[in-house]
């Protein structure tokens, strides 16, 4: 049975915090969301950030909110305005990984100073032990734009003394000195004081103490508590003490300089370096080359972000350090719901939202007055990527995820499945390839795993060697050969991760069947490799332990299973979203994340099976078609879907195209820049995103250069000519000059002249195909999340396109106005919106009194039934329909599809209907039935027009979409 939280969003809406927008801002929208319709503000991470931050996911202090977003009392008046407006507020929560490359993280900085001893070592997920001796007991920082020697020689790296302490500088970055090493420092410098001072001088004196006091410290790999708080009492007194002579004493401090001068060495003396290359070694860290991190970094990152370090929430430690600020806002009433980002990276994710929720249950109660009732649960949401044939995990206490797998199931409805077919076959004959995404994601999760994730499988593979040593079976088993097998075996992985759990002795059935499919892959494509490797993988991952191991020995192998679980997930989203999707793209709308453009389309009856099962297992699950991660805006995506209503059609248009512009492609060593699969997606990229209307010069190179952006990173994360760690900087000028010149009216006149009468071609489809997901998102089951701006056409790409500012002065006024005008005359209001069509309005005129009618009847959307419609005619594969009923009250949204061919047939022939939506006749001999308990007078709730049915029920579609695109039935 699924939780029932205590407080369920009605709907949300996502605000991207930053430069943009910030506490005081946000303050300004409360209203507006309110008379928009929505239920509670969804905000991006709130706690400190890296410097400059973008996006809030580098988080670097959890206990305090981001000083960029404003004071504590400019959230404060933000959350109780939202209270005061009858709006929630979802908190994104990071909980997997922390941003390392900002000072602000003293955690990090805490650890890098002390090591092992640090009373933050635990916080994060180092390998103090990994097989290079030169990493034991240190962390790898791969953060040097050159190799090691270079950076010291090139006098990169230098001791400094700053903010009464010592530190290392690299650049602007700044790193602390192990508190022992200090005292070679010191020592230095009391070779210079020995010459000036006499022994007894009280200065030099205090500077032999203090570095005698920093020799006798434990050492930085002590863990002993007692030991580590002496540690940390000593070399903090030990600090205040020469700080403190510093500042009085200029021989000192003249001494401390000149110590420095010599130990950072001199230009073109490479022996003058060999003493601070000797400190460096002490550190509990080491510098590195940053390309070194593909091979052997030594701590857990997010995904192969060096920046990004992993922390282990499953301590009570961390979970309750981590959680501190937002539980503290809960208590408050302030804070509604969590939206909990990468789960799939955690140790136990099942043990974590338990964890989550016995918090919740223990704000406020007393040890002598239990809660009367049910326990209390909490909204919470998980960033959980779903396979096609995935589900959410039963046993997980959460309400559902952030909704990518009902973007792609809403998406996949607007996809024509025959057309989607046709236009793989065409796309395979444009580019002169086979077209296999089977194929490119196999091939493109190997690249991952040979290149930017390549630590990862040196450090699985180094576990799973030392695992096969353990029994008579496995012991000849090479490490050179279970790393190749095991990264097939990844490379196979059929989902994102398994959820084997801590204390389990065997994997659910789930878990067994999708590693045995892994298997099975990787010995398909290796017929030359033994099987003998992978059924030895399997059987470690299914917990199949041969007899006679010692506890510590299952330990290990445990220890293997919950770490491949924890890679398997950021391999398959490098991938997946990061690579294949930038590789293949016959319909570039189905690579989308949580997608599989292997399945091309979405049947009628699949997309109401899909709804129900929602409807029964996770009924407050959202429902998202934006967000900030997502590829394409959703208007975008809805656009390009028509092509699946034209695959013939747009091949011969894509081919006659590459000839019309083949003069402007550049020979770059031997390779076309940009080659067929390039110019493939930047033709369905600019038939996405090009305007209806001429832009104006401004306009053009706005939007020129927003293309060039998105080029220059779909190429890179393509990993086929150019990438971001080797750029090819000729292939990515050859591209960008090819675009320019296309788009520019001066040289490509009928190229331009073309694209634009293809945009006017398919547009009006899209904006039907943008109105019918809109809708059925606010009345399908589920919380229906609006992304910053996209009540209003969105046309956007991926980000960091999609993070532009938002213009809300003016979506502000454009609801204020279209409110005034609907309460004066609505059905003029609705004639003027499509007389102008496809005036913007439109969609906020959807997106608004849907939404308000649906806060105003929350149950009926959040527990009511979910019903399909039976439609019956010649176009009923051109309609879904469905009931939303609960105690009595009934609704019906009704929406088209597939409609290319009702607007070529409208603007063939005479005007019929409201102006600017004439394809309602198509419609007609089509007709649904209403549910037997069902009025047969209907309203629609969007432009309170009333509908009738006959006495069987039926209603006539034609009749329903005579005069607005989409329909919401009141019975």
């Amino acid at each position: 049975m699924y939780l029932i939280p205590d407080h369920i969003p009605v709907s949300t809406y996502r605000l991207q915090f930053g430069p943009n927008l910030r506490f005081a801002q946000a303050c300004e929208l409360v209203e507006y969301l309110a008379e928009l319709g929505i239920g509670a503000a969804y905000a991006s991470p709130l706690v400190r950030a890296r410097e400059h931050s973008t996006h809030g996911y580098d988080v670097v202090d959890h206990r305090q909110i981001d000083p960029a977003l404003g004071t504590d009392e400019d959230f404060r008046q933000l959350a109780e305005s939202l209270q005061q407006h009858g709006l929630g507020l979802m908190m994104d929560v990071v909980p997997n990984h922390m941003g390392i490359d900002d000072p602000n993280n003293l955690w990090w900085q805490d650890l890098l100073e002390n090591g092992r001893s640090s009373v933050y070592s635990n916080f994060f997920d180092v390998d103090w032990d990994p097989p290079k001796d030169a990493l034991k007991q240190k962390v790898l920082l791969p953060i040097l734009g050159e190799q090691y020697g270079r950076a010291l020689e090139n006098q990169e790296l230098q001791i400094v003394w700053e903010d009464q302490r010592l530190k290392v500088a690299y650049h602007d970055r700044r790193f602390p000195l192990a508190p022992r090493t200090w005292a070679d420092v010191l020592r230095l410098a009391l070779e210079a004081v020995a010459v000036e001072m006499s022994p007894d001088d009280p200065d030099r004196m205090e500077l032999e103490s203090i570095a005698t006091a920093l020799d006798n410290l434990p050492p930085q790999d002590e863990c002993d508590p007692e030991l580590v708080q002496q540690r940390y009492r000593e070399k903090e007194v030990a600090r205040r003490r020469l700080a403190a002579l510093v500042e009085i004493s200029a021989a000192i401090r003249d001494a401390l300089n000149g110590a420095l001068r010599e130990l950072n060495g001199r230009q073109h003396d490479p022996r003058s370096f060999d003493r601070l290359e000797q400190l460096l070694s002490r550190q509990p860290y080491r510098l590195a080359y940053w390309r070194v991190a593909t091979d052997e970094i030594n701590y857990r990152r997010f995904f192969d972000i060096n920046e990004l370090a992993a922390i282990r929430v499953e301590d009570p430690e961390v979970f309750e350090a981590v959680h501190a600020l937002q539980f503290e806002f809960i208590r408050r009433g302030w804070v509604t719901a969590l939206r909990i980002d990468h789960p799939d990276g955690l140790l136990d994710p099942q043990q974590y939202f338990e964890n989550l929720q016995d918090a919740y249950r223990q704000l406020g109660q007393t040890p002598d007055a239990p809660p009367p009732g049910p326990p209390a649960s909490f909204y919470i949401a998980v960033e959980k990527i779903l396979a096609h044939d995935e589900t959410l995990c039963a046993a997980w206490p959460v309400n559902g995820t952030t909704g990518y797998d009902f973007l792609n199931l809403l998406n996949g409805l607007f996809v024509h499945r025959e057309g989607a077919v046709r236009l793989r076959q065409c796309y395979a004959r444009f580019i002169d390839a086979p077209s296999r995404f089977a194929d490119v994601l196999y091939a493109s999760k190997k690249t991952i795993l040979n290149v930017s994730m390549s630590s990862e499988l040196h450090v699985l593979a180094g576990q799973l060697d030392r695992i096969s040593e353990q029994h008579r079976w496995s012991r000849d088993f090479t490490r050179t050969s279970l790393r190749r097998a095991l990264r097939e075996v990844i490379a196979c992985f059929p989902v994102y991760r398994t959820y084997i759990r801590p204390g389990e002795s065997q994997p659910t059935e789930d878990d067994r069947r999708r590693i045995a499919t892994a298997i099975r892959f990787a010995k398909r494509r290796n017929p030359e490799m033994s099987s003998a490797f992978f059924d030895f993988i399997a059987s470690v991952l299914l917990l199949e332990d041969p007899d006679g191991l010692s506890d510590e020995e299952i330990a290990v192998r445990r220890d293997f299973v919950f770490k491949f679980q924890q890679v398997t997930g950021p391999v398959t989203a490098k991938g997946v979203e990061d690579t294949a999707f930038y590789r293949d793209y016959p319909l570039a709308s189905l690579n989308e994340v949580g997608g599989d453009p292997a399945i091309p389309g979405v049947s009628l009856d699949q997309f109401h099976r899909r709804n129900i099962e929602r409807h029964s297992a996770w009924p407050f699950s959202m429902l998202a078609t934006a967000t900030h991660d997502t590829k394409r805006g959703e208007d975008t995506r809805a656009r390009l879907n028509v092509l699946a209503e034209m695959p013939d059609e747009w091949a011969e248009i894509v081919a006659h195209w590459s000839e019309l512009n083949a003069s402007r492609q550049i020979d770059v060593d031997g390779v076309m820049a940009p080659d067929k699969n390039e110019e493939y997606l930047l033709y369905q990229t600019l038939l996405g995103v090009w305007p209806l209307a001429a832009p104006n010069e401004a306009e053009r190179s706005a939007l020129v250069e927003r293309i060039l952006q998105y080029l220059d990173k779909a190429f890179k994360e393509a990993k086929v000519h150019t990438s971001w760690l080797n750029p090819n900087q000729e292939h990515d000028a050859a591209v960008a000059d090819f675009a320019r010149t296309i788009l520019d009216p001066a040289q490509s006149p009928e190229f331009l002249h073309e694209l634009t009468r293809l945009v006017d071609h398919v547009a009006s489809a899209g904006f039907t195909n943008s109105l019918a997901q809109t809708l059925i998102k606010i009345a399908a089951p589920g919380v229906p999340d609006f992304y910053q701006g996209t009540e209003l056409w969105d046309f956007s790409l991926v980000d960091p396109d999609n993070r532009r500012p938002v213009d809300f002065g003016a979506r502000q006024a454009l609801l204020s106005e279209l409110d005034a005008a609907a309460e004066s005359n609505l059905n003029e209001t609705v004639r003027g919106l499509l007389a102008a069509w496809p005036d913007p309005r439109v969609k906020m005129f959807v997106v608004s009194r849907a939404l308000r009618y649906r806060r105003a009847h929350a149950d009926l959307f959040l527990r009511g039934g979910y019903v399909p419609l039976n439609v019956e005619g010649s176009r009923a594969e051109h309609v879904c329909a469905f009931a939303r009923q609960h105690e009595g009250r009934h609704v019906v949204c009704v929406t088209p599809r597939f409609t290319l061919a009702a607007w070529r047939e409208a603007n063939a022939s005479p005007a019929t209907g409201a102006a600017g939506w004439r394809p309602a006749a198509w419609w007609r001999g089509t007709t649904l039935r209403l549910p037997a308990e069902m009025a047969v007078e209907c309203r629609d709730c969007l432009t309170e027009r009333w509908v009738g049915a006959s006495q069987d029920r039926a209603i006539d579609v034609a009749d329903v979409l005579a005069q607005f695109p989409v329909a919401l039935l009141e019975g």
